[in-house]
């Protein structure tokens, strides 16, 4: 699949397109709404580009793969995008994907800018290939757990199913929590009904549950199985990775999927930039877009501005990550390494905890800022 370099009404252009390969999960398992967005914003930001006159007057061009949330083939999606010349990767929204595009890119000398896979570990070592415009997942999940410390909640379950990123995060919570007087106990969603999971909470005591488990199964009974028990009519049901984010949520779980924060990466207010930008997607998508939508915008407006400054080769480009300033839709972005980190990362997007108003399921609550 390719989006074209030219629009009605764009710049007339010389020479070859700058092609940048793009990898999305479109069809299931992946997340196809977070992939849906996703391909907006980069879809959007490549016509901006375009219409500006693209990349030396030569027409930018988005090459996109359907990684449908399968790392085997996102990585045979590298190899095919490398040998048809791309200069760089952008995208993937599933952490374990990206980490296996990562491994591909690094080990095929590709620039890779992640967009939105938040998993610390995106490398095993560090690389001057792989950059990251989403947060680490250490980062942003101490935020949502200070979030819960400042909402009296001490004693927290998670309803996890087995993936690297779900222990990561796990992992995370417990040990932040722990530092500040809280508990994390883990259950197994793949070993528990949702019936048997409501008398684990009850029995436990616990005052939040945080889904750690893919939508909409079995996050979807979860939350109805919860809500529907008198017994745990005060437990906050909570969910870090975002499955709120998206229209699929409320229109499943109505009034039920309303009152659970989770993480977006969003500031308190957009500036002129991000307001067009938002206009501009909310058209597109027929509905409000959601922070990965632009998330996708602000990838393409980096890699322009590499292209444009640097140069169109792959060493220029993966050169860049540590010398490129970019005014975003969410503020000006500049890579740096993050203690700790592997890979070039902005540190840090805004982060937010909201949730879907009770009183209005399709309006969104600030919460909590990090």
């Amino acid at each position: 699949m390719s989006t074209s370099p030219t629009q009605a009404g764009a710049h007339p252009f010389d020479g070859p397109s700058v092609r940048i390969g793009a990898l999305v999960p479109l069809t299931r398992p992946g997340w196809v709404e977070a992939g849906r967005h996703l391909l907006a914003g980069l879809e959007l930001g490549v016509r901006e580009v375009n219409d500006a006159g693209g990349i030396g007057g030569r027409p930018l061009e988005l090459l996109v793969r359907d990684t449908a949330a399968d790392p085997q083939r996102a990585a045979q999606a590298v190899q095919e995008l490398a040998g048809e010349g791309v200069v760089a990767l952008a995208g993937e929204y599933h952490s374990v994907v990206a980490r296996t595009v990562a491994a591909s890119a690094d080990a095929a000398g590709l620039p890779y800018l992640c967009t939105s896979a938040v998993l610390d570990a995106l490398t095993e070592e560090p690389t001057p290939w792989v950059a990251r415009l989403c947060p680490a997942q250490s980062h942003s999940w101490r935020v949502f757990a200070d979030f819960l410390l400042g909402a009296g909640h001490r004693r927290i379950a998670v309803v996890t199913q087995p993936s690297v990123y779900w222990a990561a995060g796990t992992g995370i919570l417990r040990k932040y929590l722990a530092a500040h007087g809280g508990s994390v106990t883990e259950l197994d969603a793949g070993a528990l009904s949702p019936a048997a999971l409501n008398d684990e909470l009850a029995r436990q005591g616990a005052t939040a549950l945080l889904l750690l488990v893919g939508q909409p199964e079995p996050a979807v009974p979860i939350v109805r199985s919860v809500r529907g028990d008198a017994r745990l009519a005060g437990v906050l049901i909570g969910a870090p990775a975002g499955q709120p984010e998206f229209a699929g949520w409320a229109e499943l779980l109505g009034e039920d999927g309303a009152g659970v924060p989770f993480l977006r990466y969003l500031p308190e207010q957009l500036g002129p930039l991000g307001a067009r930008v938002e206009a501009q997607l909310r058209e597109r998508l027929g509905e409000e877009p959601s922070f990965v939508a632009f998330e996708g915008y602000d990838t393409v407006a980096v890699l322009a501005e590499v292209l444009r400054s640097h140069g169109t080769d792959r060493a220029s480009v993966a050169g860049a990550w540590p010398r490129v300033a970019v005014e975003g839709t969410r503020g000006r972005i500049s890579f740096s390494r993050a203690p700790g980190g592997s890979v070039w990362q902005w540190a840090w997007p805004p982060v937010q905890v909201v949730d879907r108003d009770p009183a209005a399921p399709g309006r969104f609550r600030l919460l909590h800022t990090g």
